[in-house]
């Protein structure tokens, strides 16, 4: 997989700018506030149709106008296609590939993978369990794009039993129903979540090994508000979620919001048994988070059976030299990857070689 071209019309501080990626590695380098994460975001907004720095769409768009444009040329399997967003100030996005425009995004999503790595993702390890859970759900549309409709359908159910729980005139006739619908789309969350923390722990573990010189472990673990059942049967998810609904129904009634399902469960991350929020230098806790990227990046690379884009936004300055060249041997040539930076000293040689270097200020890109 290979970003060949990014266009971007009226995105964030972009009036009109056209960037080329002729390279394995390319380097974005300036100032703050320049427009770099912004370039870096509208490749997320291609991959995932959400950015991790934005709540509202209009945030996106310049100030001054009422929509913006994401263009891009990808090159995937040996095919080239162009994909295409539109953004509209207060309407529905448009979704594009190869000039045909698209009615659903599910069709849209995993036209391009990519793995963002930021200094955001360090709240991976020492923030809330949303952002964790945040961190799982992207990586499943990565794997599995049709888990962005399943996230979607769970969250519209909850809003719509919670609006229930906090009426006044509650039916417990239509709060049965809404049960049912918590239980039929919680469990198809959780155990896609459950199941891509199996996957990940080996990965995430042999790397972490690795960088920290087999001196750590680390361990992963899903724990839901449902007791996981042993078995995968469906029998025993629901009983297992009817019998927490029961358990908190009161609470939930005389709080009026739900307290049982994915939306409140938690991924713990361990080191040597101990919480990792709670252990050690920032240090430990970027190593955590490096490893927790490759083996993502790994995992997807197995499924879709292309690598990748790897985007670095502001991080390789904060890893020290050992842990530059764990990635660099992990991503070498074959991985795609567009880094950002305010100087190039923060760079070992092997990165500046095989890298095209374009600077950037006030939202204009120069090579």
């Amino acid at each position: 997989m290979y970003l060949q071209q990014l266009q971007l019309q009226d995105f964030r501080n972009y009036r009109q700018q056209e960037v080329i990626f002729s390279a394995p590695k390319t380097i974005l380098v300036g100032d703050n506030a320049q427009g770099k994460s912004n370039l870096l975001e509208a490749v997320e907004l291609l991959s995932s149709l959400s950015s991790h720095r934005a709540s509202r769409e209009r945030e996106l768009i310049h100030r001054d106008r009422d929509q913006a444009w994401i263009r891009a040329t990808i090159r995937r399997w040996d095919v080239e296609r162009q994909v295409g967003i539109l953004l509209r100030n207060g309407g529905r996005k448009s979704l594009q590939v190869n000039g045909q425009t698209l009615n659903r995004h599910l069709d849209f999503l995993g036209q391009l993978n990519a793995v963002l790595f930021s200094s955001w993702d360090l709240e991976i390890v020492r923030g809330n369990p949303e952002y964790r859970r945040s961190w799982l759900d992207r990586v499943l549309i990565q794997l599995e794009p049709v888990y962005g409709q399943i996230r979607e359908d769970y969250a519209r159910t909850l809003r719509q039993r919670n609006a229930l729980l906090k009426s006044e005139s509650r039916d417990p006739e239509v709060l049965l129903v809404w049960n049912q619908a918590l239980i039929k789309t919680g469990m198809r969350v959780m155990r896609r979540r459950q199941r891509l923390i199996q996957r990940l722990q080996p990965l995430a573990q042999t790397w972490h090994h690795q960088i920290s010189g087999g001196q750590e472990e680390l361990t992963l673990s899903y724990q839901s508000q449902v007791p996981c059942p042993p078995t995968d049967a469906t029998d025993a998810w629901i009983a297992a979620f009817q019998e927490q609904l029961q358990r908190l129904a009161k609470a939930e009634s005389q709080r009026g919001t739900s307290l049982v399902g994915p939306h409140r469960d938690e991924v713990d991350l361990y080191l040597n048994g101990i919480p990792a929020r709670l252990y050690g230098s920032q240090g430990q806790q970027r190593t955590l988070v490096l490893a927790l990227k490759l083996a993502e990046l790994h995992l997807i690379e197995e499924v879709i059976g292309e690598p990748p884009l790897l985007l670095l936004d502001d991080v390789l300055a904060e890893l020290d030299l050992h842990r530059q060249n764990q990635l660099l041997d992990a991503i070498q040539n074959r991985i795609q990857t567009v880094v950002t930076a305010t100087h190039l000293n923060a760079f070992a040689a092997p990165w500046l070689g095989s890298a095209q270097i374009y600077h950037v200020h006030q939202g204009s890109l120069r090579l």
